[in-house]
């Protein structure tokens, strides 16, 4: 049985009974849903969608000439949860668990580039983040005045801090719609393996 097709080639129902067993036998178990309730068939139809983005990668890959060699760490592509979310579950997984998905990430999307205006636009509208410490008292203790706001660490002091956050969120964003491109072009889902979110299926459903 099928659950999808990628490029015509297809993704068996076992492919994703293989990837939920592995997933159901490891340290996650413990919070993963019961199988056979809606938010279980939510999590096969959730593990599909990564494992046909796994194929997608494999294939621009292989376009390209990539392999795994050179691939940047999880960590520099997905610092920290804001990246995770900003990114979406699906691409995030497969930035974590597959070197291939990372050498693609870092290869296109090695000319995003920001603009200064950008990098002075987000310096002005985040004066808390870019804030110089207040002073200590005789004991140590900081001393925060609420009537006068903290001095602002200057732009060329935390331009490289700024460059660096807005390069990663536009690359990711980039990664991010190409992902959603190629999946619209190349892949073809089966009733039961719908995308989680697609508003048809039976398990998308809003409740309180």
């Amino acid at each position: 049985m099928i659950a999808a097709e990628v490029a015509g080639e297809p993704v068996l129902v076992a492919d994703v009974d293989r990837r939920e067993a592995q997933l159901r036998s490891s340290p996650a178990a413990a919070a993963l849903p019961a199988r056979g309730t809606s938010e279980g068939r939510q999590l096969r139809r959730w593990l599909t969608q990564v494992l046909v983005a796994e194929r997608i990668v494999t294939i621009e890959s292989a376009r390209r000439g990539l392999t795994e060699a050179g691939a940047p760490a999880p960590l520099d592509v997905l610092p920290d949860a804001t990246a995770r979310i900003e990114i979406g579950s699906i691409p995030a997984a497969l930035l974590d668990s597959m070197p291939l998905a990372r050498a693609l990430f870092a290869a296109m999307t090695a000319d995003v580039e920001i603009s200064d205006d950008e990098v002075t636009r987000y310096h002005a509208r985040n004066h808390d983040r870019f804030a110089e410490p207040p002073p200590a008292d005789t004991a140590g203790w900081l001393v925060f005045d609420p009537t006068r706001p903290a001095p602002r660490r200057p732009l060329p002091d935390a331009r490289r801090r700024i460059e660096v956050e807005l390069i990663g969120a536009a690359r990711r964003r980039s990664f991010a719609r190409w992902l959603d491109a190629a999946r619209a072009d190349l892949v073809r889902l089966c009733p039961g393996f719908e995308h989680p979110a697609d508003p048809t299926q039976p398990d998308n459903t809003h409740r309180h």
